[in-house]
């Protein structure tokens, strides 16, 4: 018999990580060996043996979290916001001197998701106007969401390496937020209402066509195979992987 994965999960309690920890606890291969509270103390994954841990909490507590586990060999599977660029860079200086350790921070699970951001960026560079419009619950508490984000600079990257220029737009005037957030000067528009889970329209548009690329998430359970497909792949994959989609084969 094959040894199980020893799984831990931080932010239990709350939806995604109640999720995860039903789906961790019925996965073949994996045993869930800790469900911690954000205010549980950490030693507890180094007592378990905890292999790899899950971290669903939340911005402000994230990095103290994955900075413990990498300094005690114990990889991690992040679907916290918060990532800057400074904090990106921080965890990569860590990693660096802890060489067999993999993180994956991953603003979506969404196998769909993922996909759909890749298409939106492979896409970005053929239309003249691109906008993104990200739907969700009213618990959230960051806007735009990860997803938003990472789609909107992946699809700017896209632009710029082709060299299309900005997209044509002649407001003047506009009340504060009107025309959404800039993320490298793609507009991002945030809605937040009762009943929705997780949802992105990315609306590109060139003269008499326009194309929608839409994906939803109608409940937690999306997010799972995302989740287990992470902690089975970042033992493998030493130093910081960012975003799903450098574990799926989407360049064939």
């Amino acid at each position: 018999m094959s040894e199980m994965l020893k799984v831990a999960v931080l932010g239990a309690r709350g939806r995604m990580g109640t999720a995860a920890v039903a789906a961790i606890d019925g996965a073949a291969g994996m045993e869930l060996v800790a469900a911690l509270g954000r205010k549980d103390p950490l030693d507890v994954l180094v007592d378990k043996g905890a292999q790899v841990v899950v971290d669903l909490t939340v911005p402000g507590s994230t990095e103290a979290n994955v900075r413990f586990a990498v300094e005690h060999g114990i990889h991690a599977v992040v679907g916290t916001t918060g990532w800057d660029a400074a904090r990106l860079a921080a965890l990569a200086e860590l990693l660096a001197a802890h060489p067999e350790t993999g993180v994956l921070i991953a603003p979506n699970f969404a196998l769909g998701s993922v996909l759909a951001t890749h298409f939106a960026a492979r896409a970005a560079k053929y239309f003249e106007s691109v906008e993104i419009i990200e739907l969700h619950h009213p618990g959230k508490v960051d806007a735009p969401s990860g997803t938003a984000l990472r789609t909107a600079q992946l699809m700017a990257k896209a632009r710029a390496e082709a060299g299309v220029p900005a997209a044509p737009d002649a407001t003047e005037t506009a009340l504060d937020g009107a025309r959404g957030a800039s993320v490298d000067g793609i507009p991002v528009h945030s809605v937040r209402l009762a009943g929705l889970v997780a949802h992105q329209e990315v609306l590109l548009g060139s003269p008499g066509e326009a194309l929608t690329i839409r994906h939803d998430s109608f409940n937690h359970a999306s997010f799972m195979p995302g989740v287990l497909l992470g902690v089975r792949s970042v033992g493998a994959r030493p130093g910081l992987t960012v975003g799903l989609d450098g574990y799926l084969d989407l360049e064939g």
